[in-house]
């Protein structure tokens, strides 16, 4: 009797639910074990007591009250907590998840539940020949993202979504794609034109479930869709609804499981952080179509705003895209010779691309450069109309002086402008010849407001550039200022439409959709034929370029946007009584007024001291230097978002080239995961 009683106090009952593959219902296990037993242990009794031959090497403990995997399996039950009440789930750690990509193409995969976000999408990159993952992450969207599109089809037979199925094998063990996947001494070689693999590359792709066909829909334009189509698509319509789209970012520290996220539940894969490292056509195809059609997307859906006379620059280059993606023609042609040209072609775009990188010297730096000129500034006050005044301009290092002439300019200025970390924002209308520059310069209280005249494209592009390095604290003396010039320049001519009589009048005869290639609410403003001949004007400017660079081009464009790489969250500031938008971009945070949408104040991360949270209040504080330090709540999502968001840009901007593909996974947790 009395060794029984020692047995029964020393050992106890632990239910365990057993997720059977091959059957529908979970099957419940009960187990004998006491606390000093290991989960491994506890894992190879279960085996042995369902007594299925079959490998089991994927499965693992989940646990539900407290939502956490126990993954450690050298751990004993009472160093994990685990009690007779425990409910223990044994499931497979790898699970399907459908993915809609930035294409809005849906792939389904197999996908790491038990491993972190930041780990999990790695994998899924290497699935689908992505590099540099760590731009991606995962998005879980309002619940009323999908639902749109279903409307329409009430009476009709149900939608049967269109998805690509990389699920290869039945099981997997261990992790699902080996490392070397995209190795730089491999060299795979891209029809440069349509942007297809143009050698046999499949024994590149390793074991990835790529197949031939798969690759090219990924590394594909997708054809338009109907203008119904998009009308019916999700539109955020306020910078409210702007955050609450950007609310459902997964925490890149904790696994798919510990988030709620169900096995076969659809998820957005976007690009998260817009600091686009190395990209490269010969290696890229997949993630530049992708990045590309992001772009597109945000654009025909107004997630960014532009011009008009913008939107027809991005129609006509979509248009130019789509009829060179559909030409049969084309995607027969491969010529080794070409690539090199493109790549010569693409040289222009690398300082955009590459954030700022590049190997081009500045032809001439005997003298500090500077820029001296005539312009004309207007300072917006209350009650006064619009009016320019000429003055001399002088730019020099990162601050620009004016003076009321050219004789007077070795005097006092009236007033000498510090332009780093300042917004600029291009005010520019070609047909109108209007060549505007407008500059939010931060002071203590605000921003300072500024706005410039230039005379002419050429001088436009030169003291832009001036703006742009000195807003980045950089001077002309930078490689990429004449770089900058040029591609400011390149996007002018763009807009500066050759407007050819022939081309308004053949229109109807070329097959075009106008309505596929705008924002539905500039579609609204025109009638179909007028912009149909507005976009064939705009097309005479591109219908040159290969596909990848105009895919490059329409990247580039994209990111000239003002508004470019901004993710707004709703917030309220410390002793601030109403709530305001917090704009975060790879290099500042914005605060900016929820009403008008005009920016308050710009903070840089160079002047960033430390920043920390109290996840007590769920408080980001943030300490500057010369003494400012800001504190605000987040309202449309979790503080932990904001806090990863700004470490992963502050994480990003430390990789460099001779890293190779190698990441600092510790300092990337270090710098976002928090000291929950």
């Amino acid at each position: 009797m009395l060794s029984s009683s020692d047995l029964g106090s020393a050992s106890w009952e632990l239910m365990v639910c057993v997720d059977h593959p091959n059957e529908e219902e979970q099957r419940d296990v009960t187990l004998r074990v006491s606390g000093d037993l290991h989960v491994g242990g506890v894992m190879l009794k279960l085996v042995e007591q369902i007594n299925i031959s079959r490998d089991w090497s994927d499965f693992a403990l989940w646990w539900e009250q407290k939502h956490c995997w126990l993954l450690k399996t050298h751990w004993t039950l009472d160093k994990y907590g685990v009690q007779a009440d425990a409910k223990l789930l044994f499931t497979p750690q790898h699970k399907m998840l459908r993915l809609r990509l930035p294409n809005v193409k849906t792939v389904r995969l197999r996908v790491s539940f038990s491993a972190v976000v930041f780990k999990a999408v790695s994998d899924i990159c290497r699935m689908l020949n992505i590099r540099r993952f760590e731009e991606l992450s995962l998005l879980k969207p309002p619940g009323d993202y999908f639902k749109k599109k279903k409307k329409k089809d009430k009476n009709n037979e149900p939608i049967i979504e269109d998805i690509l199925n990389l699920d290869s094998s039945p099981t997997i063990a261990g992790p699902p794609v080996s490392p070397g996947l995209y190795s730089k001494t491999m060299t795979p070689t891209y029809d440069p034109i349509n942007g297809t693999p143009a050698s046999s590359t499949m024994t590149w792709f390793s074991d990835s479930p790529l197949t031939e066909q798969n690759c090219s829909i990924l590394a594909f334009s997708q054809p338009t869709q109907s203008p119904e189509a998009l009308a019916d698509m999700y539109q955020p319509r306020s910078l409210v609804d702007k955050a609450k789209l950007n609310a459902g970012w997964l925490d890149s520290s904790r696994s798919l499981m510990e988030q709620g996220i169900q096995e076969d539940e659809q998820l957005l894969l976007r690009f998260k952080y817009y600091t686009f490292f190395d990209l490269n056509p010969k290696y890229d195809a997949v993630r530049i179509n992708q990045l590309y059609e992001q772009a597109r997307w945000a654009i025909l859906l107004e997630e960014i705003d532009c011009t008009e006379e913008e939107m027809l620059i991005f129609a006509a280059l979509q248009y130019h895209i789509s009829k060179l993606s559909l030409s049969a023609e084309v995607q027969d042609f491969t010529n080794d010779s070409e690539v090199d040209e493109v790549e010569a072609a693409l040289s222009n775009l690398e300082v955009t691309l590459e954030g700022g990188k590049t190997d081009n010297t500045l032809e001439d730096i005997t003298d500090i450069p500077k820029l001296a000129d005539n312009l004309k500034l207007f300072r917006p006050k209350k009650l006064i109309l619009k009016a320019f005044k000429q003055y001399w301009f002088v730019f020099k290092d990162t601050s620009m002086a004016y003076f009321k002439n050219k004789e007077l300019e070795q005097g006092e200025p009236i007033e000498k402008l510090n332009l780093r970390g300042c917004e600029v924002v291009p005010d520019v209308n070609v047909a109108g010849r209007k060549f505007g520059i407008k500059l939010l310069i931060p002071v203590a209280d605000g921003m300072n407001e500024v706005y410039l005249k230039c005379d002419h494209e050429n001088q436009y592009a030169r003291w832009m550039a001036a703006c742009i390095l000195a807003s980045k604290g950089k001077t002309m003396a930078d490689s990429s200022y004449q770089p900058e010039v040029l591609n400011i320049l390149s996007f002018l001519r763009m807009k500066n439409r050759s407007s050819a009589s022939s081309t308004a009048s053949s229109f109807e005869s070329m097959d075009i959709n106008p309505e596929c290639f705008v924002s539905p609410r500039c579609a609204k403003k025109h009638k179909s034929k007028q912009l149909a001949a507005r976009i064939l004007e705009a097309h005479q400017n591109v219908a040159q370029m290969p596909l990848v660079e105009a895919k490059l081009r329409f990247i580039q464009a994209w990111q000239s946007l003002p508004e470019f790489g901004l993710t707004y969250y709703l917030v309220r500031f410390k002793g601030s009584k109403k709530d305001d938008i917090l704009g975060v971009s790879y290099n500042r945070l914005i605060r900016i007024d929820a009403a008008t949408g005009i920016p308050i104040t710009t903070w840089r991360f160079t002047n960033m001291k430390q920043w920390n949270v109290n996840w007590e209040i769920r408080q980001v504080a943030i300490e500057f230097d010369q003494n400012v330090s800001i504190a605000f709540t987040c309202l449309s999502a979790d503080c932990k978002i904001v806090h990863e968001y700004i470490g992963g840009y502050i994480f990003l901007s430390t990789r460099s080239k001779d890293q190779n593909e190698t990441l600092d996974e510790d300092l990337f947790h270090k710098l976002t995961g928090g000291q929950e």
